[in-house]
């Protein structure tokens, strides 16, 4: 049955061979639920032509919002613009994913409703069947403990990139985490429990990456699947926990100063 109206916002990074399909997916599976769907894709710069592809799709796509960064950030920064760029739409209901396309759409009127239905601030997607390579599984295995250390119990999949929000909450979240933070997830995930926003959990498949690789992801162009990390995310990674110390981890860190969220 129609309702409100529902923003999924989206960071994307050379993604030009799977977004078509991604996008059109979406929009068929949650038009039909929503009284009102806007979808904000941030192009963070892309060498390839997801630049062309969201132009072509915005003159056959009314619900589309492309927009292209003025230089390439990085995926933390650009989901925290997608984030602002899909409340200045006042939405009801903001959901996040990644452009890659490694979740179903035919899942999101389910998460949707599960969202309302439990009457939470926030639903995080919690990944079934990954197919990342083990050590990033790994890595999202060691934050989720690092994180069940700090707040005393675990995140389930704590940086999964498919979240849906209340926009009262996603406020109250990003002004703790600054605009160039590069996993403000984990970030989000921290503040969620010490705030003690109402949490919902719920279990989505995850399938493998849409797009083909050859023009690089964040890490780099990825032919094959590398058997250890490759250097660029070891950088990314070390860089990363200082950033979590600094901004949510250490004594008067910035994000642990949020108090109590009051809806």
């Amino acid at each position: 049955m129609p309702r409100r109206h529902v923003a999924i916002v989206m960071p994307a990074y050379n993604e030009a061979d799977g977004l078509d399909g991604f996008l059109t997916e979406i929009v068929s599976y949650v038009s039909p639920v929503v009284e009102r769907l806007s979808v904000v894709v941030v192009n963070d710069r892309s060498t390839d032509q997801t630049a062309d592809v969201l132009t072509r799709l915005g003159k056959d796509m009314p619900e589309l919002i492309g927009i292209t960064s003025v230089r390439n950030q990085g995926h933390g920064p650009t989901a925290l613009a997608a984030y602002r760029a899909g409340l200045e739409l006042n939405p009801d209901v903001i959901l996040h994913v990644d452009g890659d396309g490694q979740f179903l759409a035919s899942d999101f009127p389910r998460l949707l409703d599960a969202h309302e239905q439990r009457g939470v601030d926030v639903l995080h997607g919690v990944r079934h069947g990954r197919t990342d390579p083990w050590y990033r599984k790994a890595i999202t295995a060691l934050v989720g403990l690092a994180v069940a250390l700090v707040v005393g119990s675990r995140v389930p999949d704590v940086n999964t990139p498919l979240r849906i929000y209340r926009p009262e909450a996603l406020r109250f979240l990003l002004e703790l985490v600054p605009r160039d933070a590069r996993v403000p997830h984990v970030h989000f995930s921290l503040a969620e429990k010490r705030s003690r926003m109402r949490v919902a959990y719920a279990r989505v498949r995850s399938i493998p990456r849409r797009g083909d690789s050859a023009h690089g992801t964040m890490w780099g162009p990825q032919r094959s699947t590398p058997v250890l990390p490759p250097k660029r995310l070891r950088a990314f990674i070390a860089a990363a926990a200082r950033e979590v110390w600094a901004v949510s981890l250490r004594p008067g860190a910035p994000a642990r100063r949020g108090g109590a969220f009051s809806s």
